[in-house]
């Protein structure tokens, strides 16, 4: 796997939490919870020794600076060679963000059935800068390719290429995070659709971390030979990135228990439904990192300067791991912004931040939902 491995010790204290107590709303995007201490108690899991390929460590630096506002329950953000595009879940929009913040419509993506938290959901571009959609449809969740016309300011969607389909789909744990490697290969998150065994089953594509040619066709050096799985055991991840030597990361929602940050290794099997968190058994691949869902909910995860940025949804913070040390966190912006969906290098070294406050489950404010933009610090 060409990783080496030590153990660490995190020890995770809450002092206001909820436990969820069903499949429909225990999905760990649920609105602000009571004031119901749980208990806290240790994580402890095999971290990757990379600190040597890292340049240093980012913090969140000066104070957030507005991009755009009025944005509606909005879900992914992708730079497009001078464009910056975003997708709304339940409009199922594509929208472009122009000079002085204006959002207008590059398209409309046909066939999406929005409800509750399905709909239009990741954004990917390749070298060639085509855009790669992750949707859910009234068959299940799909992933399509369009080209894109005109130039930034004024870009136009050309015509769908359905290169995944049938991905299983519910109103809860869609997973839907796409993403290019550094090898070419386009990944995507999917989740259990709310049929736990959906995880275990290697015939199913949910509750997986999937790996594909640009196509959609399986890669020869796939774990399971014909088969789009390159990770399985998932309930429902919705963050995916690299750091510098190749290493993948990935958040994962937890039911009652644990939220998960997980090294991603071809072919293992992180433990859902069996096992939720740290297991300590040879049978799975345990997370680095694990938080109580109150306290995290983690969505877009991005990788800058020998950092994991961590949008959080109920936790409303943005959590900044080192690579170099994946057990320890650190959380800047607490409740200043409310929910967080996404997070990505922005252009010229800046990190940028997309809200989740208009999805049904937040508290918006009248500027909300909001890209915006922060200056990190290298330590």
């Amino acid at each position: 796997m060409n990783f080496r491995y030590r153990t660490a010790l995190l020890m995770v204290s809450v002092s206001a939490a909820a436990l969820l107590t069903s499949c429909t709303t225990d999905s760990a995007e649920s609105s602000p919870p009571p004031s119901t201490p749980p208990s806290s108690g240790p994580s402890a899991a095999a971290l990757p020794d990379s600190s040597a390929s890292q340049p240093g460590q980012a913090v969140a630096g000066s104070p957030p600076r507005t991009i755009a506002t009025g944005l509606e329950a909005p879900w992914s953000v992708v730079l497009s060679d001078g464009a910056t595009l975003v997708s709304e879940r339940d409009s199922a929009r594509i929208l472009e963000i122009i000079d002085g913040g204006e959002a207008r419509v590059v398209g409309t993506i046909e066939g999406v059935a929005s409800a509750g938290e399905g709909g239009l959901l990741g954004l990917a571009m390749d070298d060639e800068q085509r855009l790669y959609v992750y949707s859910t449809a009234l068959d299940g969740n799909r992933i399509q390719r369009f080209t894109l016309s005109g130039s930034p300011g004024s870009l136009g969607l050309g015509e769908a290429e359905t290169i995944v389909k049938s991905i299983p789909s519910a109103s809860y744990h869609d997973g839907g995070r796409i993403a290019f490697g550094p090898d070419g290969m386009l990944y995507a998150t999917t989740g259990d659709a709310g049929q736990r065994d959906n995880a275990q089953n290697l015939a199913s594509l949910g509750g997986k971390i999937l790996r594909m040619e640009a196509d959609g066709a399986v890669p020869e050096d796939n774990p399971f030979p014909g088969s789009l799985v390159y990770s399985y055991g998932h309930r429902n991840p919705q963050g995916l990135t690299w750091d510098d030597s190749g290493t993948i990361f990935a958040t994962e929602f937890g039911q009652n228990t644990w939220d998960e940050l997980n090294v991603i290794t071809p072919g293992s099997n992180y433990g859902w439904p069996m096992v939720e968190g740290i297991a300590r058994s040879a049978a799975f691949t345990d997370p680095v990192q694990q938080w109580e869902p109150s306290v995290a909910s983690p969505s877009g995860l991005t990788h800058l300067n020998g950092t994991l940025f961590i949008a959080n949804l109920r936790g409303r913070v943005l959590r900044a791991v080192p690579v170099s040390d994946p057990g320890t966190s650190t959380e800047y912006y607490s409740d200043e912004y409310g929910r967080i969906r996404d997070v990505i290098p922005g252009p010229d070294g800046t990190l940028w931040i997309l809200t989740s406050n208009t999805d049904g489950r937040g508290r918006p404010t009248p500027e909300d939902d909001r890209l915006l933009s922060v200056s990190p610090v290298v330590q």
